[in-house]
């Protein structure tokens, strides 16, 4: 599962909380969010919980090609509407807890780039930090009325730095934390992207006219960052907003650990935890009573499907960990126990030979699509809410604690005609169960 879409510093995923961010200063149909065909549903699903009319705009990519593509495309949509239109972009993985500050510095880049300009957001830095690339600030170019914020000429962009170059440039001053937020104007972000990346502009007229973009076309899309791709090109044209807003990428867990509020033995616990003679660990729990005794400096996660045990100072670079256990089971890094889906969502509750147990959320006025399995039977059992189901030859009605059996080859639909969530457990039984031995005979979600 996506960081954007995981619930880590709050009661909202970070996702959900970028949303409501932007909403004092910009209208919902006037924002579009780009990600991963493969997590459109739970995206605008999360948004819809948000504003529903930010559900409507969520632009799919069938496969990754980095910042750039993904910017060009949005500004291209929204170009249609107003070529000279003033538009942000925001990461969907932060975390900021000075909102007002924030806001502050969006209006004063809104008036930088409005004057043609490419604005960043600059984060004054609290640390030596090898994980950020950073922005060196030249000139003051001014400041906006009724603020306080400057706005200077960028000098350099600068990689990922080691620990005593990043030493050195807090030292110096001037250096700032790229926080990977922009603003500008269409028709300067289009023309640039004339000059700089002429193949991925002449493509955006078609991805305008489409909410998900063909395979074959996006295919062809340079892999590239907005960062190599245009502003270091273009670094004449680029400007920075130096802001301090409380801003991370909560990009390890030492740096969740670092967000939130500890107990006095300096632990920093979420879910059912009990830490007996223990001090300055992150503990973690989503599934069960996470216990510790005597332990120090260290990050236990605690989820359904795997445990995360690790030195503190060790977690900001698991790629060695995760590679091996892709290696060893790839579905615990590729599939989350719960599936969002455009109806509503699954959870793996068990699964073992010969067997699985899901539950399953369908929303108001939603369906699955008229199915049927080769290798599997199942028995449905509704939990809340109420069923309307064909099976077979057959449409029934179910409420709570009844309870239907769908043999193999039949062709069977899910449907929820109630105003509630509608929740069942299925179970599954058969010498094949996983989600490929789907055969679809109408569905209202365009899938095939």
């Amino acid at each position: 599962m996506p960081k954007q879409l995981l619930t880590l510093n709050g009661t909202e995923s970070l996702l959900q909380q970028t949303a409501r961010r932007l909403l004092p200063l910009v209208n919902p149909q006037q924002v579009f969010t780009v990600t991963h065909k493969d997590h459109r549903f739970e995206v605008a699903g999360q948004l819809h919980n948000v504003q529903a009319r930010l559900a409507e705009q969520v632009l799919a990519e069938p496969i990754g090609r980095n910042t750039l593509p993904a910017i060009a495309w949005a500004v291209a949509k929204i170009a249609q509407i107003n070529p000279e239109a003033v538009i942000g972009v925001f990461s969907s993985d932060h975390a900021v807890a000075d909102e007002a500050s924030f806001l502050q510095a969006w209006l004063v880049a809104e008036e930088a780039a409005r004057a043609g300009n490419l604005a960043l957001f600059g984060m004054r830095p609290t640390e030596a930090s090898t994980g950020y690339g950073y922005i060196k600030a030249g000139r003051t170019l001014g400041s906006v009325k009724q603020s306080s914020l400057p706005v200077q000429q960028v000098d350099r962009f600068v990689e990922k730095p080691d620990r005593v170059t990043a030493e050195s440039f807090l030292r110096e001053g001037g250096y700032y934390w790229n926080a990977g937020m922009f603003v500008f104007r269409a028709d300067v972000f289009s023309a640039l992207l004339e000059s700089s990346q002429p193949a991925l502009a002449a493509s955006t007229p078609e991805l305008s006219r489409t909410l998900a973009a063909a395979p074959e076309l996006y295919a062809g899309l340079p892999d590239l960052s907005i960062d190599y791709g245009l502003l270091e090109e273009h670094a004449d044209r680029a400007v920075v907003v130096p802001v301090s807003m409380g801003w991370s990428d909560l990009g390890s867990w030492d740096a969740i650990y670092q967000q939130h509020g500890k107990d006095d033995q300096g632990n920093m616990t979420r879910g059912p935890v009990l830490a007996v003679d223990s001090s300055d660990n992150l503990l973690w729990s989503e599934h069960g009573l996470l216990a510790t005794l005597g332990v120090e400096n260290l990050a236990v996660v605690q989820t359904r499907d795997a445990t995360l045990v690790a030195p503190r100072e060790r977690v900001a670079d698991l790629k060695q960990l995760v590679a091996e256990v892709k290696r060893r089971d790839a579905r615990l890094t590729e599939t989350h126990l719960t599936v969002a889906r455009p109806w509503g969502s699954y959870t793996i509750l068990e699964e073992g030979e010969r067997y699985k147990i899901k539950r399953i959320l369908v929303n108001p006025g939603h369906k699955l699509s008229m199915q049927m399995h080769y290798h599997r039977s199942e028995h449905w059992v509704v939990i809340a809410g109420t069923a309307k189901i064909t099976n077979g030859d057959q449409e029934i009605h179910l409420e709570e604690n009844q309870s239907t059996y769908i043999p193999k080859t039949h062709r069977h639909r899910l449907e929820n005609p109630g105003r509630i969530p509608l929740q069942i457990v299925e179970i599954q039984t058969g010498a094949y169960l996983e989600e490929d031995d789907i055969v679809r005979f109408g569905d209202v979600y365009g899938r095939s």
